[in-house]
């Protein structure tokens, strides 16, 4: 196909390309068991954001969503604070996006939103009740 080789990424029908991922962004709330059972049946899984770059486009993606809305990443807790990325990718305080005065480290928010408002740094740990969701 002409997606393939010369490092071309070719993402399905209503996903985004940045670099060499293709994101998904729900137009449908589940609670998080449903949201990484959905993007593990579509191949993905919940967004993994590794950069600032990822974070700046993720941002821009969302701003074509209605405003006040949460998307989950692939980021949440077992326990109070101990955030652990869905793919193992060992949790990075100086790589992370949370909003001024978040997170708020109590039971039961243990899963994180991106909330698509302006601001880069727009991460927030909510209950892992019915949220949009980012698939990556």
């Amino acid at each position: 196909s002409p997606c393939t080789g010369r490092g071309w990424t070719c993402c399905p029908k209503a996903w985004k390309h940045f670099h060499k991922s293709c994101y998904y962004l729900s137009d449908d709330m589940m609670p998080l068991a449903e949201s990484v059972k959905n993007c593990t049946e579509m191949g993905s899984h919940l967004v993994v954001i590794n950069s600032e770059a990822e974070q700046a486009f993720l941002t821009q993606a969302l701003q074509q969503s209605p405003k006040g809305t949460n998307y989950y990443i692939g980021l949440s807790a077992q326990e109070v604070s101990q955030w652990q990325w869905v793919d193992r990718t060992p949790y990075n305080e100086s790589a992370t996006f949370w909003r001024t005065g978040e997170p708020s480290n109590v039971i039961p928010e243990m899963c994180v939103v991106i909330h698509s408002n302006s601001q880069i740094n727009n991460w927030n740990d909510v209950r892992c009740d019915r949220h949009y969701r980012i698939c990556e």
